[in-house]
Formats: structure tokens, sequence, C-alpha cells
């Protein structure tokens, strides 16, 4: 089982089939990781997709087989330096992404930091804010709950704070709007409709990227032709 290791965190990852790579950040809230790609997605991207590309998939810090310290200083960015440091690892200098749900701002924050790098994205109805904090809050809690008795060196204050750092800001918590309407990056939006996955972050990040397209209807991969349009998005945007 592949690890990539750095200080004192281990994010564990796995790399399918051959071909133009693609980073895959996957659904499950502050549990991302890669068996919720079969457990609890419409569609799973690593079968879908590997047979035409090399896919990676990976969990994320403290989620699946990964670990990492836990601080309160801990941010969205802090994941997206661990997605950096696998890609530079890897030695891959252009992807594609593609992330469902939490993955939607992961997907963000690397095309903020790494423009250059990405070359396309798909939104796998990206999580945001639309009055529901509280909805994620209580998913950080629980996610924080199962990791308490484990890491007792962790003060509550840090459990607080890190919460606030992913969970306080707007839109899709961890870029702005300015960013999302000056992107020049293709992206596929595929929308989200529910309290976790508002319909409003989809239709917004699809209306301000200016070379974003947004499919309503993807979430039944065989009627909606899912795969399809995810492979033809791909292969428009593939150097």
């Amino acid at each position: 089982m592949p690890y990539f290791k750095r200080d004192d965190i281990s994010i564990y990852y796995e790399i399918h089939g051959e071909g133009y790579p693609i980073l895959l950040l996957a659904p499950g809230g502050m549990r991302s990781s890669i068996p919720v790609w079969t457990s609890g997605s419409e569609w799973n991207p690593i079968t879908s997709l590997s047979p035409h590309y090399q896919v990676i998939a990976m969990d994320q810090r403290n989620a699946g087989q990964s670990s990492a310290p836990i601080s309160g200083n801990d941010n969205w960015s802090t994941y997206t330096n661990d997605h950096i440091a696998l890609l530079d690892h890897l030695n891959i200098a252009q992807c594609h992404v593609l992330g469902g749900c939490i993955g939607g701002p992961y997907c963000l924050g690397l095309m903020e930091d790494q423009p250059g790098r990405v070359t396309s994205a798909v939104l796998q109805q990206s999580i945001g804010a639309d009055n529901n904090r509280d909805t994620f809050y209580d998913l950080f809690d629980s996610w924080a709950d199962a990791l308490r008795p484990d890491r007792p060196e962790v003060p509550e204050e840090d459990w607080v704070q890190f919460r606030s750092n992913m969970f306080d800001g707007d839109f899709v918590y961890n870029v702005t709007r300015e960013f999302v309407a000056g992107c020049e990056i293709p992206m596929l939006v595929l929308m989200g409709t529910d309290v976790y996955h508002p319909e409003v972050t989809s239709r917004e990040i699809a209306s301000l990227a200016p070379n974003a397209i947004l499919i309503e209807k993807w979430k039944d991969p065989e009627k909606d032709n899912t795969v399809e349009n995810v492979l033809a998005f791909l292969a428009a945007h593939t150097p």
C-alpha cells in the first residue's frame, strides 16, 4: 500500500490506470477518503476514468488510512499543501482534478494556489454556505469525536478553532467569488441539490467562472450520460 510521508504526516494514495493524470478528491466531508467513491457517490470515477487516464485517489489527512497532527492552525491551506506535496512526490507537473462534495473546495484551493498545474476541474456537487453552518459544524464534530480518544494532546480550543477555520467562511469556504470570476481554468460543474451541496452554490460557481459548464442532471449515470459527459469534457482539455 503506497503512503507518502513527510515529517509526521502520512498520506495514503492509490494509482489506477495510465495516461494523463487526474487527482481525485473524494466526498465525505472531513472523512474524505477513497472508499467513499464506492459507498457514498453516485458513480465511481476510479473505475470509470482509469481505462483512459492515470487516476490518483487519496485519503485526506486524518481520514481513511491517512494521518497527521491536529492543531488550531489547521485550515483549508493545510489540505492544499498536502495535495501539492503529493503531486510533487509523484513528479506530476500538470493534471486534471475531480472533487466531490468537500472535494469541490479542495479543487478550487489547488487551482488558486497552482493555476498552471491544473488543466481542468470537475466539481461534483460542491459543498457551500447556504444557511447551513450548523450542519457542517455537526459533521465536523462527529469526525472530531471519533478522533478525540486517540488525540488527548489536542486541547478543546484547537478543535473549535479548526472547525471555525474550515466552515466559518462563505460561498465555498476557502476561495472568493472574485477568484472564481477570474479563473480561466475550464470547469465542469455537476450540480448539487441538497443542504450539504446547495444548488445555489453550483449555479453561482458556473455563472461566475468564465469557462464553466453546468450539468443539472447527472445523478442517474446511465440515464444522464454522466461518464460520457465527464470523459468528453476531460478529453477536450487534455494537452
